[in-house]
């Protein structure tokens, strides 16, 4: 049973002048957001990363990994808040995120600015 404006409706019923698609709509969850992509990476998509970016055999956390695996949650993120733009809780994570980064990168930077140059010029985030 859905409340709208005041009226209960079954799904599938009519009442007054709301339409059968609006009550279709209702109860499908249609207009909900679009679900395609996910907000958090897969295992499989995290794997290439690593395997893009390692800079040794056995490399899963230098800073070049950890770079490109939150500038893909960051890029996710963003798509999401596209389409939700009141979902304050999914502004704070990715403004969390985007401050990790941006403290790996300047690391990155102090430590080897040859290696940051090359990192942000794989990732495209910087101008």
């Amino acid at each position: 049973m859905v409340f709208l404006t005041g009226v209960y409706l079954k799904q599938g019923s009519l009442v007054g002048n709301i339409g059968s698609a609006a009550v279709q709509r209702l109860g499908s969850g249609a207009g909900r957001g679009s679900r395609n992509t996910p907000m958090t990476i897969t295992r499989e998509r995290k794997q290439e990363l690593i395997g893009e970016f390692k800079n040794a055999d056995n490399d899963t956390g230098s800073p070049e990994v950890q770079i490109a695996i939150l500038s893909t949650r960051i890029n996710n993120l963003t798509e999401h808040m596209r389409s939700h733009k009141k979902d304050y809780a999914c502004r704070r994570g990715l403004l969390a995120l985007v401050s990790r980064r941006r403290r790996l990168l300047d690391y990155l930077r102090k430590i080897d600015p040859q290696r940051y140059l090359d990192i942000i010029g794989k990732l495209g985030i910087r101008k």
